[in-house]
């Protein structure tokens, strides 16, 4: 992977739909951050793992189907909340098992209690895992998650 050391890891991390709105959006499911929050608590979080974050967020499948093709060659693995496009996109499960790069999901909120279109996921058959309920510490956990299962490889 150009320009990292050898210890770090290079870690893409996706963000779907509507999660721009995040702080602001039905706090009372998404909680109170900001994505800029989220971002930096996985900037601080990624620096105790030894991996360099790279977020996107995009409303657009394209731009993520864009990025997760583009993320091959150029990073180590992938943390995703595809948000909305969990429960439709089959653009986005087919473009994460063709660059077949480690990948957790995540979600702030536990979908599996949420409304019953939320219990599927097009994405959980092609990721390592799937982390969901835990606010921003699913991302962190992800992350962690992620990380060891990339370094213990």
């Amino acid at each position: 992977m150009q320009g990292l050391s050898s210890t770090y890891l290079s870690i893409l991390v996706l963000h779907g739909p509507n999660l721009n709105l995040l702080g602001q959006r039905e706090p009372g499911i998404y909680g109170a951050l900001t994505l800029a929050e989220i971002n930096q608590i996985l900037e601080d979080e990624g620096e105790k793992v030894q991996a360099k974050i790279y977020p996107i967020q995009s409303n657009h499948e394209g731009a993520l189907v864009d990025a997760i093709h583009e993320a091959l060659g150029q990073h180590h693995g992938i943390l995703i909340n595809a948000g909305a496009y969990t429960h439709t996109s089959v653009a986005l499960r087919d473009a994460l098992a063709a660059v077949n790069l480690p990948t957790v999901e995540v979600h702030l909120s536990n979908i599996y209690r949420r409304e019953e279109f939320r219990h599927h996921s097009y994405i959980a058959p092609v990721v390592i895992g799937q982390i969901s309920g835990f606010g921003v510490r699913s991302y962190t956990l992800g992350l962690q998650a992620l990380v060891y299962h990339i370094r213990k490889l």
